[in-house]
């Protein structure tokens, strides 16, 4: 009999995430990631709840509205400036900036738009407004070690990611 997620399960999967309006693939994680079922809030709780159950090869779809993890959408987190006025390393679609407010707190705006003109950036979260389907293929299942309970997921693993791109599910 195949395993099954459960709490301190050690859970490897792959995703995307589907913008539901225009059927666009807006995130995809090809490469395994591994959690610890149970031991974290890395998920989202519909996300794991839907896992709940399932099996290694079975691949789960769950309806997901940003706004009900992020907020709104907020147009006062639209910025847009004389491309002069940004540096040529910002001057490309999808960089991401990192700011801090006057209180020291850091935000992150994307560059969503660039003319001859001017250079767009977007406070807001990718996910804010929009309706997504989480596509979620689950590769294996294991029981995981204490240390793994402990960390809530993979221990002495640092693969080389950008996590400025990564985002939460």
């Amino acid at each position: 009999m195949s395993e099954t997620i459960q709490d301190n399960k050690y859970v490897e999967l792959t995703y995307q995430v589907i913008d539901k309006k225009s059927g666009a693939v807006l995130v995809a994680v090809e490469f395994p990631i591994g959690y610890v079922h149970g031991a974290n809030d890395i998920l989202a709780p519909t996300v794991t709840e839907g896992l709940e159950g399932k099996s290694a090869g079975d691949v789960i779809e769950v309806p997901f509205d940003g706004d009900q993890i992020y907020g709104p959408r907020d147009e006062s987190l639209v910025f847009t400036d004389h491309i002069d006025n940004v540096p040529e390393e910002y001057r490309e679609v999808g960089t991401t900036i990192i700011t801090e407010n006057e209180k020291g707190e850091p935000r992150s705006f994307i560059v969503t738009r660039i003319d001859d003109k001017t250079l767009t950036v977007d406070g807001n979260n990718p996910l804010c407004g929009r309706k997504v389907l989480f596509k979620l293929e689950i590769l294996s299942i294991r029981d995981a070690t204490d240390e793994e309970i402990e960390a809530g997921g993979p221990v002495g693993v640092n693969p080389d990611i950008d996590e400025s791109l990564m985002m939460p599910i």
